[in-house]
């Protein structure tokens, strides 16, 4: 399975150092597809990131108005998506606006990381951390220490 990340902007310095110290933990590694989109809209977005996911892919959005998993069960999720058979896992995170209706209606899940507002960079780190975790999690490694 290939496991993709889809974000809007491209990330440098510290967040960008940290999404790859994660990123190279995770097997398989995944690719992050990082879209810029000049003049930034959202409409630009959708398009570029709608064109840029595989027809069969599952599709995991992060989202505001998503499911606010604890680290447990978005393992359990990850397992399942993995353990699925299909080619392609991605996950969309969108700009500084969010996503749009066509996004979020194209995910299979959207998933929240609470009702804080995120930057959408230190989203990518969370979400990539997250992932990790969950591998650790399936794996019956000790990272993960509780909820």
């Amino acid at each position: 399975m290939r496991l993709t990340i889809l974000a809007i902007g491209k990330a440098r310095g510290s967040v960008a150092d940290l999404y790859a110290d994660y990123a190279k933990r995770i097997v398989p590694v995944p690719v992050l597809k990082e879209i810029e989109c000049r003049p930034a809209t959202q409409a630009r977005e959708e398009t570029a990131l709608l064109n840029a996911i595989p027809a069969q892919a599952i599709v995991i959005a992060c989202d505001e108005r998503g499911k606010n998993l604890n680290s447990l069960q978005f393992a359990s999720h990850y397992r399942t998506w993995i353990e699925s058979g299909a080619s392609d896992l991605v996950f969309i995170l969108g700009g500084a606006d969010g996503l749009t209706d066509v996004l979020r209606q194209r995910a299979q899940l959207l998933i929240s990381f609470g009702q804080l507002t995120w930057p959408h960079m230190l989203a990518r780190v969370m979400l990539i951390e997250q992932i990790y975790r969950a591998q650790q999690i399936n794996a019956g490694h000790p990272y993960h220490r509780g909820n």
